[in-house]
């Protein structure tokens, strides 16, 4: 899978903005401003997210933060962004290896890349597992998922496992919204991942695959 770095997280995180800056020095004081955020989110909490918390952790004016993120809503939804495009920059360079190798096990394959990214972006956890998503954020969500959703669909097309037809993205979303459930229900559980939920997961989802392989085969 390609390499996905932390410019991804930086460039979501400023496109998400109601305002955006446009001088390259504003646009690196604001990244400044949201690693910070960062840093305090998986410390100390989604609590601890307050516009002069971090404003002193990143050494700027709370005056200046509030150009571009006045609340902690605000923040919270330019956070999400940051991890919705590596989630999704993810799913774009597992299109390209699918489209490039031969893959025994599909589900095995996406399964174990997103519980990596679990593992590894604390952020993501602590945002998602804490009690301060915004409606905003919800709703960003709920788009970010019919994303990977396609991004699963393109997987399969070019697995050949399935047809492009008006029911396949249904089928993918499906698919996307009961693995996200059991990935977060594993992380909640241990901060590593459930192996055991998540190869349960693998078990559920490639029985569902095979259920979607007979359907375009004609079985």
């Amino acid at each position: 899978m390609g390499e996905v770095t932390a410019d991804t997280d930086r460039a979501a995180w400023i496109a998400s903005l109601r305002r955006t800056p446009q001088q390259a020095r504003s646009r690196a004081r604001l990244a400044r401003v949201l690693e910070a955020a960062e840093r305090i989110l998986v410390e100390e909490g989604v609590e601890s997210l307050t516009t002069t918390r971090i404003a002193a952790e990143a050494r700027v004016s709370v005056g200046s933060l509030y150009q571009y993120l006045p609340d902690r809503g605000a923040i919270i939804e330019a956070l999400a962004a940051g991890y919705f495009a590596k989630l999704e920059a993810a799913m774009d360079a597992l299109v390209e290896a699918a489209a490039a190798e031969h893959w025994e096990d599909p589900v095995g394959v996406l399964i174990d890349a997103y519980a990596e990214i679990y593992r590894t972006e604390h952020g993501f956890r602590a945002l998602w597992f804490g009690s301060g998503l915004t409606e905003r954020t919800r709703a960003a969500d709920r788009e970010h998922k019919r994303r990977m959703a396609d991004g699963v669909r393109r997987v399969l097309l070019a697995l050949r496992v399935a047809e492009d037809d008006d029911t396949l993205p249904r089928v993918c979303h499906a698919a996307v919204l009961a693995a996200d459930a059991l990935a977060q229900e594993a992380f909640r559980r241990d901060t590593e991942g459930d192996t055991a939920l998540l190869e349960e997961a693998k078990i559920l989802l490639r029985g569902y695959l095979t259920d979607i392989a007979a359907r375009y085969n004609g079985s």
